[in-house]
């Protein structure tokens, strides 16, 4: 599985608005609401059900990143959103330092092989020191798509 498989390019933020997680966590959840990904209605749903699991559990891993994520039924497949931040945001990770870079994963109950292929892909991605930098320097959605397409299409970063 590659990155491009599950990331959606519509709901890339590369300046997210939001200083706090919640307010992150909504941002990215409405990107893929307006990319077409959750299904009319559901934006809501979802925002409660990540902030719920963020509440039980930090997803900030450390090293300037987070990867909020749960399963829902208002998903057929995987799908994700990728935030930055200049200033950072408290996600209270395992480091205690602000995140910068904040990867959203919303997967569908019915398939949770297809959710840990996701999660894996990602975390093997974002353990590369070289991979984080280049995201957290990422300005545009295009710069954030081609560092996607890049890390699918080699094995240098």
């Amino acid at each position: 599985m590659k990155l491009a498989d599950f990331i959606c390019f519509k709901a890339l933020i590369p300046q997210l608005e939001s200083t706090n997680r919640d307010g992150v966590i909504s941002e990215l959840v409405n990107a893929l609401d307006a990319g077409g990904k959750l299904g009319k209605g559901n934006s809501g749903k979802i925002i409660k059900a990540v902030i719920k699991r963020e509440n039980e559990a930090s997803t900030g891993m450390g090293k300037s990143v987070a990867v909020p994520h749960v399963k829902s039924n208002v998903v057929s497949d995987v799908v994700a959103a990728i935030g930055m931040s200049e200033a950072g945001v408290d996600f209270s990770a395992l480091d205690k330092q602000p995140v910068y870079s904040v990867i959203l994963l919303i997967s569908p109950v019915s398939d949770p092989d297809k959710h840990l292929q996701a999660m894996e892909n990602l975390f093997q991605h974002l353990q590369t020191e070289k991979f984080r930098k280049f995201l957290r320097q990422a300005k545009t959605v295009e710069a954030i798509e081609d560092l996607i397409h890049e890390v699918d299409d080699s094995s240098t970063l």
